[in-house]
């Protein structure tokens, strides 16, 4: 699903930008076009007037009779232009007329308007034409008409379109690789949130699955059963009971690692005395039934650690670390919770010198529904869900959490909060 949709949004992408490119590609090959025809027209017009500026016109005997002896390449009086382009050139009267030429033949008449042409000779030669009207005295006397090769402009355009042939599928590959890179990168917190979705999901179907059957075989049990012993239905009741309670228990972890994914809005936060809570937690701790077989103790600094937080969400990450440390320390070991600050951050470490855990399930047990000894995880109840929330818990306050453990000697959970 994901790889279709980032595909579909790398192809819209690579479209989209391809369009762009290719109309851009396009303009600036019409400018190029345009600047190497403006830059021959420049020179042809310069060497055009060079010629028309030497026509020479004198009335004589009422008649008007236009000298071209010093036209260049069209007069006899004159040296002609060193390496002068022109593939001709070509004087005509007031009236149209072919008086004069140089170079290729041209038609009798003049055929066009004055201005700039393009016009083919042959299947090979475009010629840049143009045809000036000149005056003298304010009156037409002629017109002169020249042309250049486009050789050397179809040259230069030439290599231009073979950079763009190069550039264009280069540039299209790049923007391709670019709209996949951010096709994924766009699709990440979507797929992260589908992730969470599929995991909750399965997460559920999993955990609920057994529960759920326990607790039909029991009704089911109870249904068909002629026993009227009141105590053995009591006995059935409460086992149905007994697992409906751990189901809503596993439920409300399940919807809490839904619910909190990412920081928690800077809006939720308010200032929470690290102190304060633990002294909370201590209270209520010191008489729970985890607690009675074990040593509790509690080192807590005489001023005020403050961080910036959810004090419930971080008294159930507290209180998930110190069920964890009770369940897993024999009778007569011990618990400790310390307090300090280190560096610019709340330290909160947790310490048991219970049976530990293994290294090779360290990297491991902050997964969901992750048990190390799976046999006694079962005797102590739970689903493996406790660390995977604290973990979450501490991650969204920006904090950290670190284990360190050996087998037979004790666990140590280090929490690092950031101070207000």
């Amino acid at each position: 699903m994901f790889h279709r949709s980032r595909r579909n949004l790398a192809s819209w992408f690579t479209l989209a930008m391809g369009g762009i490119l290719v109309v851009f590609a396009a303009a600036v090959y019409y400018v190029k076009v345009v600047d190497e025809l403006e830059e021959l027209d420049q020179l042809l017009y310069k060497k055009t007037t060079v010629m028309a500026a030497s026509v020479k016109s004198e009335l004589h005997n009422r008649q008007r009779r236009v000298d071209l002896d010093k036209v260049p390449l069209l007069g006899t009086k004159v040296e002609p232009l060193p390496d002068s382009q022109l593939v001709y050139a070509g004087w005509y009267d007031e009236q149209k007329r072919l008086v004069q030429f140089f170079g290729e033949t041209p038609s009798d008449r003049l055929l066009v308007a004055s201005g700039f042409n393009t016009i083919k000779i042959n299947r090979e030669l475009w010629l840049r034409q143009v045809t000036l009207p000149v005056y003298q005295d304010g009156l037409l006397i002629g017109y002169m008409q020249a042309a250049m090769p486009l050789t050397d402009t179809e040259g230069a355009l030439a290599e231009f379109r073979l950079v763009l042939a190069i550039s264009v599928p280069i540039t299209l590959g790049i923007i391709a690789l670019t709209g996949w890179w951010l096709g994924g990168v766009a699709m990440q917190p979507i797929r992260q949130s589908y992730d969470y979705l599929q995991r909750f999901t399965a997460d559920a179907s999993h955990e609920l699955r057994s529960p759920l059957s326990a607790i039909v075989s029991n009704a089911q049990y109870g249904l068909l059963t002629k026993s009227t012993d009141p105590e053995t239905q009591r006995q059935r009741l409460q086992k149905i009971f007994d697992i409906a309670q751990s189901m809503s228990v596993l439920v409300n972890d399940l919807l809490f690692l839904a619910r909190y994914q990412g920081r928690i809005p800077i809006e939720s936060l308010q200032t929470v005395d690290l102190k304060i809570l633990l002294l909370q937690i201590k209270d209520d701790f010191l008489t729970h039934p985890e607690t009675q077989h074990i040593k509790l103790l509690f080192t807590l600094p005489n001023h005020r650690i403050s961080v910036l937080g959810d004090a419930n969400l971080l008294r159930q990450a507290v209180i998930n670390l110190l069920s964890n440390a009770c369940k897993y320390t024999p009778e007569g070991g011990q618990v400790e919770l310390q307090l300090f600050t280190q560096s610019n951050w709340a330290a909160l470490q947790v310490i048991d010198n219970g049976i530990g855990i293994p290294q090779n399930d360290v990297p491991y047990i902050f997964e969901r529904f992750y048990r190390v000894d799976k046999k006694r995880s079962r005797k102590t109840g739970g689903f493996g869900l406790g660390l995977a929330i604290t973990q979450q818990i501490i991650q969204s306050h920006g904090g950290k959490i670190n284990v360190h453990s050996v087998v037979n000697k004790g666990t140590t959970f280090q929490v690092l909060l950031p101070l207000k």
